[in-house]
C-alpha cells in the first residue's frame, strides 16, 4: 500500500549569525549567492513534474532572533509537504509536538513543529 506523500523536498535553510547583513552581503560577493534583504531564493524544476518551477530559501536570522524558539539551535529548515492539514493530523496523532496553528499567506500554509531533540521544523505546503 503506498502512503500519501509528506516531505517532498526541502523549501528553505535558516540560521542565526551574528550580523545578517554583512553576512549575506559576504555570501553575494565571494560566493555568488543572489542575496536580498531576504536571503536568497534558488529556482529549480521539480523532478516529477519538470513544467513547475520551485524555490528553496536561503536565510540568515540575528542571533537575537525568537523565530526558532523553543528551539535552542541557531538554525532551522523548512520541508515543503503535501496536505498539510492531513499532516498536522497525523502528526498529531501520534504525540509530535505542533507549536502553532497553520498559518495561510499568499505563498502557502506553514506550521511548525519539533523533533525530539529539539530542533524546530518549518512546514510549508506552496501554493499549486
Amino acid at each position: 500500500m503506498n502512503s500519501p506523500k509528506k516531505v517532498t523536498g526541502i523549501g528553505g535553510i535558516f540560521f542565526k549569525c551574528q550580523n545578517p547583513d554583512q553576512l549575506r552581503e559576504w555570501y553575494g560577493t565571494h560566493l555568488g549567492l543572489p542575496t536580498n534583504p531576504y536571503g536568497a531564493s534558488f529556482a529549480f524544476r521539480l523532478a516529477d513534474d519538470p513544467g513547475q518551477e520551485a524555490t528553496l530559501q536561503w536565510s540568515t536570522f540575528a542571533e537575537t532572533s525568537d523565530y526558532f524558539d523553543p528551539s535552542p539551535k541557531p538554525f532551522m529548515i523548512n520541508y515543503r509537504v503535501e496536505n498539510l492539514e492531513a499532516l498536522v493530523a497525523e502528526l498529531k496523532q501520534n504525540g509530535v509536538t505542533i507549536l502553532d496553528e497553520i498559518t495561510t499567506y499568499d505563498y502557502g500554509k506553514f506550521v511548525h513543529i519539533l523533533d525530539p531533540e529539539m530542533n524546530k521544523i518549518e512546514l510549508w505546503e506552496p501554493v499549486g
